[in-house]
């Protein structure tokens, strides 16, 4: 079988290049593409370039041509781009600004409790306009003005009267919302009306049980718990998606996750919880397991949630507001999910709470 590094034969023409390749399949990285093969005819070429492919997997040479380069060679290469890792993240920018949000919550947990409420108002305003943002590149013109007025609404009620008046507070924004919507005519308002509804519930109603989840006398425990659950399940799932992922879980919807990597989440979920519930809240260990498996499940459905809304949109990120991570509700979106879970299974498993 010819080699892709196999110089081009003496005739150099399109057809005969393409005939000693022609056994060759495409790359595994690359399927279903159709090589090119650039400058073949001035014997420059040695390897064939798909159009998908990185960029800092090939060189160019003095002819203009490619060729393979080592990785030693683009590690060592100073003028070369950062390299990303295997799961496409900007790893450094991602922990540098992961840490950051977290320092901001823990300060406001501890320090003064109340300030809690602005971080969670702040976060859930953050992404209903970049949901309400991301909807409108296709033409949804869902309510800007009264979609952010419901995170304080809700989040308000939330911190003043529990479940009832939060539900009050969803039903109140949701009407003020279809109101509001009025101003713009009747053509799109059922699709603009189901598209508000839908960022008002996903939004600021699920985050106001992490509001709801910091009430008790060791609120601030819980809601710890609740992030280092979130927080083990994405990076067990990340370690594992990377190392061992082979088996896509859902290819049409979030393409890179894995069943190996749902098997990381759940098991770095599960193990940490075990031990925070103890130390936390001195609850048995098997409470935490159950709390981190069902973290883990609503994490996990959180984030192919908002991937299969981004994929109904047409966009890759909610916006590119955090280096290494895309936008604010990238991050929420599992822990939109986790908290109402968390506050459900800690009013069972931990009730002692105050």
């Amino acid at each position: 079988m010819p080699s892709y590094l196999d110089p081009p034969d003496n005739q150099g023409t399109r057809s005969r290049h393409r005939a000693r390749h022609a056994d060759v399949a495409a790359p595994e990285a690359y399927p279903e593409q159709e090589p090119r093969y650039p400058h073949e005819d001035d014997g420059t070429v040695q390897i064939p370039v798909y159009p998908n492919q990185a960029a800092d997997d090939l060189d160019l040479n003095l002819d203009g041509g490619r060729t393979a380069r080592s990785r030693e060679e683009r590690a060592n290469d100073p003028s070369a781009p950062p390299r990303r890792s295997r799961a496409g993240r900007n790893l450094p920018a991602a922990i540098g600004v992961g840490v950051t949000l977290g320092a901001i919550v823990i300060v406001s947990l501890f320090v003064w409790r109340p300030a809690f409420l602005g971080v969670v108002v702040v976060a859930a305003g953050i992404g209903v306009y970049e949901m309400v943002r991301a909807v409108g590149t296709t033409g949804v013109r869902a309510p800007l003005v009264p979609l952010l007025l419901a995170c304080p609404v809700m989040a308000g009620l939330a911190w003043q009267g529990g479940t009832e008046p939060l539900i009050l507070g969803l039903t109140l924004s949701v009407v003020a919302a279809l109101i509001w919507r009025l101003a713009d005519g009747p053509a799109g308002y059922q699709r603009d009306a189901t598209s508000a509804a839908l960022i008002a519930v996903y939004v600021p109603f699920l985050a106001s049980f992490a509001v709801m989840l910091v009430k008790p006398q060791d609120g601030p425990l819980r809601v710890v718990l609740t992030l280092a659950a979130v927080v083990l399940s994405d990076t067990g799932g990340y370690a594992a998606g990377v190392f061992f992922g082979k088996h896509p879980m859902a290819p049409t919807i979030s393409p890179k996750k894995s069943w190996e990597g749902l098997a990381g989440s759940l098991l770095a979920a599960a193990i940490g919880s075990a031990v925070l519930i103890d130390l936390l809240l001195h609850e048995p260990w098997w409470h935490g397991v159950i709390f981190g498996v069902a973290l883990s499940i609503a994490a996990v459905l959180g984030d192919l949630t908002e991937s299969l809304l981004k994929r109904d949109i047409g966009v890759k990120d909610m916006s590119n507001l955090l280096p290494g991570h895309g936008g604010l509700m990238d991050r929420l979106d599992s822990i939109l999910f986790a908290a109402p879970t968390a506050f459900l299974l800690l009013s069972v498993l931990a009730p002692t709470g105050g």
